[in-house]
């Protein structure tokens, strides 16, 4: 089990707890920590450049990307790697790894197959749509930082920049 903490005046540190209670440091099995605070830190920023995004289809693009970030760095500090041969999407995995996001995992799935057909024209988002998923995007962001015992982020912008009707 990968255990991640935070100090604000240092950079994060890990450990990586064998079986027998044994710690191995950064360098070690516990170098994918940071994937995982990269992928946290890329998440955090996709749901920025959503919040600024000027269009409701790109909005929501960046939002979605931005909650498969998020899980994957979850599934990034949970699991090991699997011998399967068939690729499986982060919402595939995560109820697996943590059930209690299983709602998340649907969601995101959902939003992941209605993104598709924005990118294939078949659908449109109205601002709303965008703005709420942003929100989505925001709470499940904090709720993996938590599932790894690291502290919430700042919130973001009380107020989303208004997009137009793209």
């Amino acid at each position: 089990m990968t255990t991640i903490t935070h100090n604000p005046a240092t950079q994060p540190t890990t450990h990586q707890v064998g079986q027998r209670g044994t710690q191995t440091g950064p360098d070690g099995p516990a170098g994918q920590v940071g994937a995982v605070l990269d992928l946290l830190d890329r998440a955090r920023e996709g749901l920025l450049v959503a919040c600024h995004s000027s269009t409701a289809p790109e909005r929501y693009t960046q939002a979605h990307l931005a909650g498969l970030r998020a899980g994957a760095a979850l599934l990034a500090a949970r699991s090991s790697p699997s011998r399967r041969t068939r690729p499986r999407s982060v919402w595939e995995v995560l109820p697996t790894v943590a059930p209690e996001l299983t709602e998340w995992a649907v969601f995101f799935a959902e939003s992941g197959r209605r993104r598709l057909a924005l990118e294939r024209g078949v659908d449109c988002v109205t601002p709303r749509d965008a703005d709420d998923l942003v929100r989505a995007g925001e709470r499940f962001l904090e709720l993996v930082r938590s599932a790894l015992h690291l502290p919430c982020a700042t919130p973001l912008p009380a107020e989303l920049i208004p997009v137009g009707r793209g």
